[in-house]
């Protein structure tokens, strides 16, 4: 090592002034990523989807430049992260358009605590069904003598046991604890008792004992563990009601933003356990948050449910995800014990029990699980289609008799991911769209109000389905290049359409939608819909057989029904068969907490899904091919009022015109 080359650089990341130390030859994006400091990063790293956009402000750096940065923004001191190593101290400005920000979370946050309101502890109650996987049990002794001088946990089960409980075992911790618990209690305590999932079968465990009465205070907590986002909802378990919400980005996307690229990077030298601490380390801050929120402390709380697709699942608890990308596609379980949730670095006392919910398929997991219990899909009669909508399209239709589950790769667009403006629905984001079919000229709304700085998923539909209605863009997704608007041009990506001038952004750049883009949702859409009807053809059933459409996920809480019907993301029926129920993981998993009956439904929806695996379905190919237009190749067909619409349309335009 030359003296011009020393061991260790500084690095200063701005506009957050958080420094941080890092060997020479480190990118610019690991050292970010052990600094805390994110950069979005879509392809994990690998130099091929430009997001990790930053600027080198002060010092120099190698490499970092791509054909996605221009020779203008080069002399800038534009650089990707990724790719460019470190050779002395610099300073690298963040740009907003690289970063992340909560704003999204809020009205995401509003939505998960409005539906708490919808199905909670007292309809349990009424129903019947209000049996916690978790009870505090309350007992007084009488104290030991030379006569009676009983075992302590003897006295305890006998106490027990005239409460009307039976069948116990005990953890060790219970049975270390308890000798002083009874006596600081004056020969009062409080017992924490783990039920089994199916009490016919099971034991009761006894995993914590507190001196006094403390069954006052009876905690749980629900946990959505996402690909993008983390949730979790405080619960109280004596009333069943909801005491707090928080939401934050899954701290993993700095290592890619699909499941594919984690598992790659969990393939890494000390990848897998990097990617567990930043799945843990994203669950602890939502409980801190949850515990804040509600005055309470993390010591209060007893349970923990974890909902969250097989690979969020198994990349957070530590198992090896290799084999769920690879043919013949299997995870290491559908099942997972109680765990103890300290084991996995949560922020929980040693006593508290993790339910992990189970996994059906390597591509549809505990989250799917969740919310199909959650909204009571396997009891209903109704022929039901529920689309979890992301990056990993999850898919399950049938009934209470009978269900067929699939996953469909769509791909990260309805969250930003491979558009070149793309980003999530956060301060900036072009979330809303017209353009008058004349001039061109649009309409844009973003979230926040703010100057645009990209586009989010919902903006992606909105924009696609004006430019369709309005003929700029035809059945293919392809430019009217002989459109007069000077918006519509040739870029140095190809045809694209200038959302807002450089001037009107704060990026200082022009964000436009490229042929590219369009494309990319394309494909997203048309995986998506093929899905929905290999699934029915599988079972002899079309799309209008359907009855109701369950849309669940962050995202699908802000789509447009119309719009998403016009570009053939979502199949054409009546809009009063459609129902959203946002979060449906975490849903599932804080009733799962409230009702150890609902707890042994989990095992009997995953008995009854039938996973279809797309990739070797015969007819799958040919519906996504039709599905790769706007809205579909059928759309006289499949979307008759649609088609009818764009036709309309199209020859009042050419009546102007």
């Amino acid at each position: 090592m030359s003296q011009d080359h020393p061991a260790s650089v500084k690095v200063r990341f701005e506009p957050f002034n958080i420094v941080a130390q890092a060997p020479v030859g480190s990118t610019i994006l690991e050292v970010a990523l052990e600094a805390g400091v994110h950069i979005n990063a879509s392809c994990g790293g690998e130099g091929v989807c430009g997001k990790c956009r930053v600027i080198v402000e002060q010092g120099e750096v190698v490499g970092g430049l791509t054909e996605k940065i221009s020779p203008q923004d080069a002399a800038k001191g534009v650089r990707q992260a990724c790719l460019a190593e470190l050779t002395g101290d610099v300073v690298v400005r963040v740009p907003v358009e690289s970063s992340l920000d909560k704003v999204a979370l809020k009205a995401l946050a509003a939505g998960s605590a409005q539906q708490a309101t919808l199905i909670g502890g007292e309809d349990l109650k009424q129903e019947g069904r209000f049996d916690p996987a978790l009870a505090k049990v309350t007992v007084r002794a009488n104290p030991p003598t030379l006569e009676d001088n009983r075992n302590d946990v003897a006295r305890l089960l006998a106490c027990l046991r005239e409460k009307g409980e039976r069948g116990f075992s005990f953890a060790f911790e219970a049975i270390r604890d308890l000798p002083e618990a009874w006596r600081r209690g004056d020969w009062q305590v409080t017992t924490t008792i783990m039920r089994p999932v199916r009490r016919k079968y099971g034991r009761n465990q006894v995993i914590r004992v507190e001196p006094g009465d403390t069954s006052a205070s009876n905690l749980a907590v629900a946990i959505d563990l996402g690909t993008t986002t983390v949730w979790a909802q405080l619960i109280d378990l004596n009333s069943g009601q909801v005491l707090a919400t928080e939401g934050d980005f899954n701290g993993q996307i700095g290592y890619g933003e699909d499941v594919i690229s984690r598992i790659v990077y969990a393939g890494k030298p000390g990848g897998l356990k990097r990617l567990g601490e930043a799945a843990c380390g994203s669950i602890n801050e939502v409980l801190k948050a949850v515990a804040r929120k509600a005055g309470v402390e993390l010591t209060d709380i007893n349970l923990a449910t974890l909902a969250g697709n097989t690979t969020m699942t198994q990349l957070f608890l530590g198992v090896e995800p290799k084999y769920i990308r690879l043919e013949p596609y299997v995870p290491a379980a559908a099942y997972y014990p109680p765990l103890r949730a300290s084991q996995f670095g949560l922020a929980l006392a040693d006593h508290v029990r993790l339910l992990v919910f189970p996994a059906v398929a390597s591509y549809v997991g505990g989250d799917v699980v969740a919310g199909v219990m959650g909204v009571g899909m396997h009891k209903d009669e109704r022929l039901t289609l529920f689309i979890d909508l992301g990056t990993n399209g999850e898919v399950v239709v049938g009934n209470r008799d009978w269900m067929a589950c699939a996953a469909a790769s769509a791909g990260p667009a309805f969250e930003g991911g491979g558009i070149k403006f793309g980003m999530r629905a956060s301060k900036g984001a072009i979330e809303n769209f017209s353009v008058n079919p004349i001039s061109g000229e649009p309409a844009i709304v973003t979230v926040g109000k703010a100057k645009p700085r990209g586009i989010c998923g919902s903006g992606l539909i909105a924009t696609v389905a004006a430019l369709l209605m309005a003929g700029i863009i035809d059945e293919r997704g392809h430019y009217n290049l002989d459109h007069k608007s000077d918006r519509v041009r040739q870029g140095e990506d190809g045809p694209e359409y200038v959302l807002a001038w450089a001037e009107d952004t704060s990026i200082g750049r022009d964000i436009a939608l490229t042929e590219t883009d369009i494309d990319n949702l394309l494909r997203a859409k048309g995986a998506m819909y093929a899905a929905y009807m290999t699934l029915l053809e599988g079972v002899g059933l079309s799309i209008h057989d359907l009855e109701r459409v369950i849309l669940a996920g962050g995202f699908g809480q802000s789509i447009n029904l119309e719009r998403a019907i016009l570009i053939g993301l979502l199949p054409e029926l009546p809009l009063d068969k459609f129902i959203f129920v946002g979060n449906g993981s975490l849903l599932g998993a804080r009733l799962v907490a409230m009702s150890n009956q609902l707890r042994t439904e989990v095992g009997d929806i995953v008995d009854k899904m039938t996973n279809f695996e797309l990739s070797v379905a015969p007819n799958y190919m040919g519906n996504y091919t039709g599905s790769l237009f706007l809205p579909h190749t059928e759309g006289n067909r499949l979307f008759p009022q649609t088609w009818a619409r764009l036709v309309e349309a199209r020859q009042a335009l050419k009546q102007v015109g």
